[in-house]
């Protein structure tokens, strides 16, 4: 039976599968902590043909966030915004994205007796200088000279931990460097290319799927050494992961794009819940089509890891479309809820969990942290993490950039 009426410009689905993949992604993010797991839960070695639970949630939460992207900027025409101030947003995004992800790369890299304060302690510093910048401060202006003030102290803050910092080995040390740009840099590059391409394009559908496809062919092109006249300038210019990451952004742009070309139209809900299963098929026959050549490998961000996630994106979207938009069921999600709409605080709540334990030398037993007893304690924590996310969201306190 088809819809009488049109659906609306807003998809709780988006929502109910950010909180999905933030648990997934902390839960996943935990299990370094335990020990005899089973390995398909794990992130693959480089070498191997192969890809874990871990291999498949940083594609999907890329494609959340091109999925987000036409909504979030149709959100801010409507509000009156125009076309620069939406650049500068972009482009403020991403630069916070990429700062943050510098340090956080750092800090996996810190030296802990070369600092004058613990690695521990420098990681907590760090994350108060994040919520001091990128805090919602509420619309007081009065107290605007004050809000402001703590923005600079978090700024000042963060230079004084980059001065602080040291690196690498008593052999060997360094300082605060690019390295990598973690895994919040790989989002703010996907971000970037992605927003910059919805913007000047809209909603254009034949815009968005030529988007998608250059990012996909332009990795295929680097593994199959079409690019190779490039590596002269790769090291100074490159497109993140080689296409890859922009690769699931764009896929996700296409699926919300595609929604609002025909949004307009009666019973657009079931057509649409068919069209992102043959996306979701045509990506899986593109993803294993290639593994022959190159394997499966997120380290590599093969071309086979682009396809096969793309197709699990497209298939999971595709059954929260038509569980919570369709059916209306979506309170079994409450709980999650602080993930997917404070997915920044949730994501930087562990870092201060882990230094905090350390810290205090607190651990649990190795019973705990051992087989099915210890991923069901991982999940308990990253439940832990999303309910503490929403105490804090109510005392007023949480990240937006």
């Amino acid at each position: 039976m088809q819809n009488s009426n049109p659906p609306s410009l807003r998809l709780d689905s988006i929502d109910v599968f950010r909180a999905l993949t933030m648990f997934l992604m902390i839960f996943v993010n935990d299990l370094w902590t335990l020990e005899d797991i089973p390995g398909w839960l794990l992130h693959s070695k480089a070498a191997e043909d192969a890809m874990g639970l871990s291999d498949v949630v940083f594609p999907g939460f890329l494609f959340i966030v091109g999925l987000s992207i036409p909504f979030a900027i149709a959100n801010r025409k409507k509000k009156g915004d125009s076309d620069r101030t939406i650049v500068m947003h972009i482009a403020e995004r991403t630069f916070a994205l990429l700062l943050m992800g510098v340090f956080i790369v750092n800090l996996e890299n810190a030296m802990d007796p070369g600092m004058v304060i613990s690695k521990d302690v420098w990681g907590i510093l760090m994350v108060v200088a994040f919520f001091l910048i990128w805090n919602v401060y509420p619309s007081n202006p009065d107290k605007k000279l004050f809000y402001n003030g703590l923005k600079i102290a978090g700024y000042l803050l963060l230079i004084g931990l980059a001065v602080l910092y040291k690196g690498g080995t008593p052999e060997n040390p360094s300082g605060m460097g690019t390295r990598w740009y973690g895994i919040l840099g790989l989002i703010g590059w996907s971000y970037l290319l992605c927003a910059l391409t919805y913007f000047f394009t809209r909603d254009k559908l034949l815009f968005a799927i030529t988007g998608w496809l250059f990012f996909v062919l332009f990795n295929l092109a680097d593994f199959a050494g079409l690019l190779d006249f490039l590596d002269p300038v790769k090291r100074y210019v490159w497109i993140v992961g080689s296409g890859s990451m922009p690769a699931f952004g764009m896929a996700g742009v296409v699926a919300s794009v595609v929604y609002r070309h025909y949004m307009k139209q009666t019973g657009i809900s079931q057509t649409y819940l068919l069209i992102l299963i043959a996306l979701g098929a045509v990506c899986l026959f593109y993803g294993f089509g290639t593994r022959p050549f190159w394997g499966i490998s997120k380290i590599r961000a093969t071309p086979a890891w682009v396809g096969i996630c793309s197709g699990i994106s497209y298939f999971a979207f595709a059954a929260l479309f038509w569980l919570v938009d369709l059916k209306k069921t979506k309170k079994w999600a409450e709980v999650l809820a602080p993930a997917g709409t404070a997915t920044l605080t949730c994501y930087l709540v562990p870092y201060i969990w882990y230094a905090v334990i350390t810290i205090l030398d607190i651990s649990l037993p190795m019973y705990l942290r051992t087989g099915v007893v210890g991923l069901i304690k991982s999940a308990c924590f990253s439940l832990l993490v999303i309910i503490l996310t929403g105490l804090i969201n109510r005392l007023g306190v949480r990240l937006k950039i």
